[in-house]
């Protein structure tokens, strides 16, 4: 039964698990249209589609549910620290784990360094070779990042899901 000492963590598991459901749904989403889309792209338009995209998505609302997911299953983790450790605290643990460095770590580490890269490449004086050259080199890795922090995130989601499941299924 959810009393009123207890609400407060349950809220704030509640935007935890939206936090990360939109997350999760931005990377799906990139992995089942955008990316597909994108392969069909002649070498040219793709890398300035990425070049744009790249620069489209440093907002405010992205920053907020992408930092704000860290953030909140830091502090779902922390409200559920009791003593014996619970499952609930031990599955936000895990969570977060994953998140830190399945979804936050691959984008900084991984996604991040080729859009730098991308950025950098002046497409106005690249001749087709070349452009075709750097797509090669940026497509693939940045593709096989994305899948990481897409199975991440999604694994995230499911792991938040079983938190919620064990607090109500009692």
């Amino acid at each position: 039964m959810v009393s009123k000492e207890n609400i407060f963590p349950l809220v704030v598991l509640v935007f935890t698990t939206i936090m990360a459901a939109l997350v999760a749904g931005l990377f799906y989403s990139w992995s089942c249209s955008v990316i597909p889309g994108l392969s069909r792209l002649s070498d040219k338009n793709y890398i300035a589609a990425m070049q744009s995209i790249n620069k489209a998505i440093l907002n405010p609302v992205f920053f907020v549910s992408f930092i704000g997911t860290l953030v909140l299953l830091l502090l779902s983790t922390y409200q559920f620290y009791v003593r014996p450790l619970s499952i609930q605290f031990w599955l936000l643990a895990i969570a977060t784990l994953i998140y830190a460095i399945g979804v936050l770590g691959i984008t900084i580490f991984g996604n991040v360094p080729l859009n730098d890269q991308l950025a950098i490449f002046d497409l106005s004086s690249a001749g087709p070779t070349e452009i075709a050259a750097h797509r090669m080199q940026f497509e693939a890795a940045w593709n096989n990042f994305n899948t990481i922090r897409t199975i991440s995130a999604i694994s995230v989601l499911v792991v938040i899901c079983c938190t919620q499941m064990s607090i109500f299924g009692k």
